[in-house]
């Protein structure tokens, strides 16, 4: 599936003509010992609540556009986020007290839109450096001299006109304290509250708390033994012993030392044969819908968010790491509100109390997973089954849209499928291309893995005219290219429970391809019941057909949820 035009490209930036002068002007200060340099061992941060550990103190954000945010941080537990709206580009500064005739260090750390660093008031010449923006956290220094009579200087950050939501964190103006002193040293955090488990496996528990103010890190124990360490409120202990109880506790650290360990909790691992998790079953006649892990124009939503016309929710996307085949999963809590990493857990339970399945998807138009070894299959299907520990899962999407080795992907999901028992789900989204003949890599991996494959949503968008299984040529958007293209998927070993049919969920989700909820619903009944056709009318039908995929539910949100409205009730009412 793409991320461009109105789908899944994250950012988007035009350079702006950076104006204002830069300049770093250096000199010593004159003391009663003689000439020596203002930079001391002495020097100290002048910036208060540089970093943002309690919320908005001591700064003034233009019209309302920051906040903080528990993630992504750089250091401590929280980070502004702030965004340019209109004509604002989301300033946000504080006077700092400095030395007359004294230079200073200014540097901060920034992640996302277009971010600027600077200093005015300096009483020689103001200065700014800037970033056009990033996916990871990024320094940016620069550094001024204040003049003969200056005592307070204003530091900054802003963004760019039109462009996304710019984080900030561990501000420094390092020089001589000029009266107004610094941040005090961190003391030792609280010991975290809230301890829970969640998901238990044969050989895992996963474990989630309260995040501790100030902390930069937590320990967790396993009978009183160091178990692992994580930087965040979650961690998932491994290598445990099947149906045995263990009692684990946690506890906060930071450059000050550790916490005493929270309350211990007892928890006990799964029986041998038995699965990850919740397990749910799809319904005979289903809905799966693409939930976004980003920002990008669409409805930003919570996975509680979701309507419950849609049966599958598979979130996209998870994401490759440097090791070949191996994938994980970084929820996006500044791009989406401050979504956290425990809402995002209780809400995947929830659904599931509701009888609904959320699945990991891995890959989209920009995804760089290769899975062509036993060894980059090993990691793929090792990887996924840790997700599905880590935050209850119930399955696996594969929308490799870059190449895939039917061989090795066979064998990844075999193995997966081996680790987390009968009820995984795992469904596909190849390319209208990918499906065209049983000979593909796509169409040869569905049918290796037809014992334990749920279904294949094909994208029937993008990809301009395509053959039917009656070797006419048909154009997309209209309904006898959804027929007659899943006629070859349908004739070619599929079973009809295996086959749905994907398109967008507005104009926007998708750059070709869109058709309104009534040709969707046209082709449904013709493909099941034989009425509603077009020109192609199948040989037989095929009441069995699992149902409709749409990408994405944020850009049927955006819509009014037009189509999930129309097509969820028509899908289960199905034969």
């Amino acid at each position: 599936m793409e991320r461009s035009v109105g789908s899944r490209r994250r950012r988007r930036h035009t350079r702006p003509v950076l104006g204002g002068a830069m300049a770093v002007v250096a000199a010593g200060a004159l003391t009663v010992t003689g000439l020596v340099s203002s930079a001391q061992a002495a020097d100290v941060n002048v910036a208060r609540n540089a970093g943002f550990e309690s919320g908005l103190a001591n700064w003034t954000c233009s019209g309302g556009t920051g906040t903080t945010v528990s993630s992504p941080v750089h250091g401590g537990t929280s980070a502004l986020k702030a965004t340019p709206a209109g004509q604002d580009n989301a300033k946000c500064s504080q006077t700092v007290a400095v030395k007359p005739n004294s230079t200073y260090t200014l540097s901060s750390w920034v992640q996302g839109g277009y971010a600027y660093l600077g200093a005015s008031g300096t009483g020689t010449t103001d200065v700014s450096t800037w970033s056009p923006g990033s996916t990871g956290w990024t320094q940016l220094s620069t550094s001024f001299k204040t003049g003969a009579s200056t005592t307070s200087v204003t530091v900054y950050t802003h963004g760019w006109y039109g462009q996304a939501s710019y984080l900030v964190d561990d501000i420094s103006v390092t020089g001589p304290d000029g009266g107004g002193g610094t941040d005090p040293g961190p003391s030792i955090p609280a010991s975290p509250a809230g301890l829970a488990a969640g998901t238990a496996t044969t050989s895992s528990v996963a474990l989630s708390w309260n995040a501790v103010s100030g902390a930069t890190g937590y320990t967790v124990y396993k009978d009183g033994a160091k178990a692992t360490t994580s930087t965040g409120a979650s961690a998932t202990v491994t290598g445990l012993a099947a149906d045995t109880a263990y009692q684990f506790s946690v506890s906060a650290t930071n450059a000050a030392g550790e916490s005493v360990k929270s309350a211990a909790v007892s928890v006990r691992t799964a029986k041998e044969g038995t699965g990850p998790g919740p397990v749910t079953s799809v319904p005979k006649h289903a809905v799966t819908g693409y939930w976004q892990n980003f920002n990008n124009g669409a409805t930003v939503q919570k996975l509680s968010d979701v309507p419950a016309n849609y049966d599958i929710i598979a979130v996209s996307f998870a994401d490759a790491t440097t090791t070949p085949g191996a994938v994980t999963f970084n929820l996006d809590s500044a791009g989406l509100n401050g979504y956290t990493v425990a809402q995002f857990k209780a809400d995947i339970k929830a659904k599931q109390a509701t009888g609904k399945n959320v699945i990991i998807s891995v890959g989209g138009e920009k995804g760089s997973v290769a899975v062509n070894s036993d060894a980059s299959a090993t990691a793929f299907a090792n990887s996924v089954y840790a997700l599905i520990q880590e935050y209850g899962f119930n399955g696996v999407d594969i929308d490799l849209e870059n190449g895939l080795n039917s061989t090795y992907m066979t064998k990844a999901l075999r193995s997966l499928s081996s680790k987390a028992g009968s009820g995984l789900v795992i469904t596909m989204a190849p390319q209208t291309i990918d499906m065209q003949s049983t000979s593909g890599e796509y169409f040869k991996t569905a049918l290796n893995i037809k014992d334990i494959l749920t279904v294949v949503n094909m994208q029937y968008y993008n990809s301009g005219s395509m053959l039917g299984c009656d070797g006419k040529v048909y154009s997309q958007g209209s309904v006898d290219f959804l027929t007659a293209l899943a006629c070859i998927q349908l004739e070619g070993g599929l079973d009809a429970s295996q086959v749905g049919l994907g398109v967008p969920a507005s104009t926007r989700g998708a750059g070709s391809g869109y058709v309104a909820p009534s040709v969707v619903n046209a082709a449904l009944d013709c493909l099941t019941k034989g009425t509603g056709c077009g020109s192609f009318k199948p040989a037989k039908t095929y009441p069995a057909l699992r149902g409709a995929m749409t990408w994405s539910t944020n850009w049927d949100a955006t819509a009014g949820n037009a189509w999930s409205n129309a097509v969820g009730p028509h899908v289960h009412g199905l034969p």
